[in-house]
């Protein structure tokens, strides 16, 4: 089982030096967190909580997820980078191939897609996008992003997306790794047809909740013949990283777990000296 390192409410300037910690440390990742813009008033109600309200502040910093990660990237050596998770189909399938098929190019193929269809409609208004049928549109739009990964000449033609002779370069250079998010039946059913892995939103950290989800995601794959095929999956602990949870995690299948070995109260306020050393502290106390 791997750890990845949260920068949820990490400030910007900060994390080029958390991640070189967290590589030393022995994290296997880091991972991002993707809010396109801070919007003042906000009807739709976070889906995560049982009260609706949101886990961050108005200052809190959500940099561009491909530029901090060019950024880090360029600092490090074998550390991966996600997000957990990008809000796909508020963009446009063209832009986020270019830049994140750059990236992967560039970064050594350690670079990850971790994506979710959003919740926020406030979001997709400010980008222009529509929020009705985003799951079916996001389909496609991984679809059409894999094929300009390759770096041929694409032609599509599609419900939401119609191209002709396009081609973008450099090519990525492999294949890129597609992490989906999400609790809903059509969630897994997406994670289980198109995914590399699943990242389970905070709403399932008990392991009572996640089980259930599992067992619904293993059985699709299977529908979908990709049961045999590497699959990984994200967990985000309730609290603070317990060893004595290990065991049950390795039963369930989870390969990567979330972690921020900061309270989480404290988490934009810590000085980057402060922050490394836990990170240090916890990858020579729990990962070795």
């Amino acid at each position: 089982m791997k750890f990845v390192c949260s920068l949820f409410r990490v400030p910007v300037d900060q994390l080029i030096p958390v991640a070189q910690t967290a590589e030393r440390a022995g994290f296997a990742a880091v991972t991002l967190s993707d809010r396109i813009a801070h919007i003042e008033q906000v009807a739709t109600r976070f889906p995560y909580t049982e009260d609706g309200s949101r886990p961050w502040s108005p200052s809190d910093d959500f940099p561009d997820v491909w530029v901090a990660t060019a950024m880090m990237a360029a600092m490090t050596t074998r550390l991966r980078f996600m997000q957990a998770v990008y809000v796909l189909p508020a963009r446009d399938p063209i832009s986020v191939a270019h830049s994140l098929g750059t990236l992967a190019r560039m970064s050594g193929q350690r670079v990850s897609l971790g994506f979710g269809v959003g919740w926020m409609r406030e979001e997709f208004e400010l980008m222009g996008r529509a929020f009705e049928r985003r799951g079916a549109r996001t389909d496609e739009m991984i679809e059409l992003m894999q094929k300009l990964w390759t770096g041929d000449v694409v032609d599509h033609e599609g419900e939401f997306y119609s191209l002709s002779g396009v081609q973008l370069r450099p090519a990525a250079g492999g294949p890129i790794p597609i992490l989906c998010s999400g609790e809903s039946d059509a969630a897994l059913r997406r994670a289980a047809r198109i995914g590399h892995g699943w990242i389970p939103p905070i709403s399932l950290s008990a392991l009572e909740s996640l089980a259930p989800r599992l067992e619904a995601l293993e059985r699709y794959r299977e529908e979908a013949g990709r049961a045999d095929e590497p699959f990984e999956i994200y967990w985000t602990p309730p609290a603070a990283w317990e060893e004595s949870a290990r065991p049950e995690l390795v039963r369930l299948g989870v390969t990567h777990v979330f972690v921020a070995p900061w309270d989480f109260e404290r988490a934009a306020a810590l000085d980057v000296d402060d922050r490394c050393a836990l990170i240090e502290r916890f990858g020579r106390e729990r990962i070795g």
